[in-house]
């Protein structure tokens, strides 16, 4: 894979929480701007309150029926699979432009951002790996972490992160969900934290995020959002992200 590393890409941490309908603006905006030309860029971001993702082709009508879901904020993704409830996590996005390599190889993105984190805990005393198989349900539950796919990464054999990808006019996004531990609203999925036993990693995300960054490209620029982009990520904010029922 060493052949498909980018020449560049930017880095944003966000350091403050956002609400989800910002989140996922900012992510699209971000997909809109590397059609345009924009550098390939890595985010990581936090929630400002506990929020359920659904996934681009998930119905409505899954969340309004489940009782424990009430009151809880929500909002719909760009990319697919099964809900995930943002609440004890880090979620990142990668968004790439149609002429990179890497945009023709989807499950090798997975594989380097996957792999960088795995290498990342490694360093530190947490053993982390990718599942390896993927188990289908006869029912695919409704959250994502309850699903097993062969490019999740377990904690002594529980998911702890999760990815995804949309494509649009040929560039990529992909969003992953980081669990460090548990949430009050879904008890029955353990963080990384409980399962490993470990926690002082918590305040080096940055590190982590680098880390990434660094695996996937050459070169690594930090910045924030262009003009453009936030004036892009206010208007979808408004227009797209504010109900679960737009797609």
């Amino acid at each position: 894979m060493a052949n498909l590393r980018l020449p560049a890409c930017r880095l944003l941490i966000d350091v403050a929480p956002r609400a989800g309908h910002w989140n996922m603006a900012v992510d699209e905006a971000l997909l809109d701007s590397v059609l345009q030309g924009s550098l390939p860029t890595l985010r990581w971001y936090q929630w400002a309150e506990p929020t359920l993702s659904l996934g681009y082709f998930q119905p409505a009508a899954e969340v309004r029926e489940e009782p424990r879901w009430n009151g809880l904020a929500a909002v719909r993704r760009l990319t697919g699979g099964g809900a995930i409830l943002h609440d004890r996590e880090w979620t990142y996005s990668m968004v790439l432009p149609a002429d990179q390599k890497l945009v023709r190889h989807p499950y090798d993105l997975y594989d380097r951002v996957h792999d960088a984190i795995i290498h990342w805990f490694a360093t530190r005393g947490v053993v982390l790996q990718q599942r390896g198989v993927t188990r289908h349900q006869a029912v695919e539950p409704l959250l994502c972490f309850l699903r097993e796919d062969s490019h999740d990464i377990v904690c002594n054999g529980v998911k702890v992160l999760g990815s995804a990808q949309r494509r649009r006019k040929g560039a990529l996004l992909q969003h992953g969900s980081l669990v460090y531990e548990h949430s009050r609203y879904a008890p029955e999925l353990p963080g990384l934290i409980e399962l490993s036993g470990q926690r002082d990693w918590l305040t080096d995300v940055p590190s982590l995020a680098m880390a990434v960054a660094r695996e996937l490209a050459e070169t690594v620029e930090t910045g924030d959002l262009s003009a453009a982009q936030y004036a892009r990520a206010e208007q979808l904010a408004t227009e797209r992200y504010h109900t679960i029922d737009q797609r």
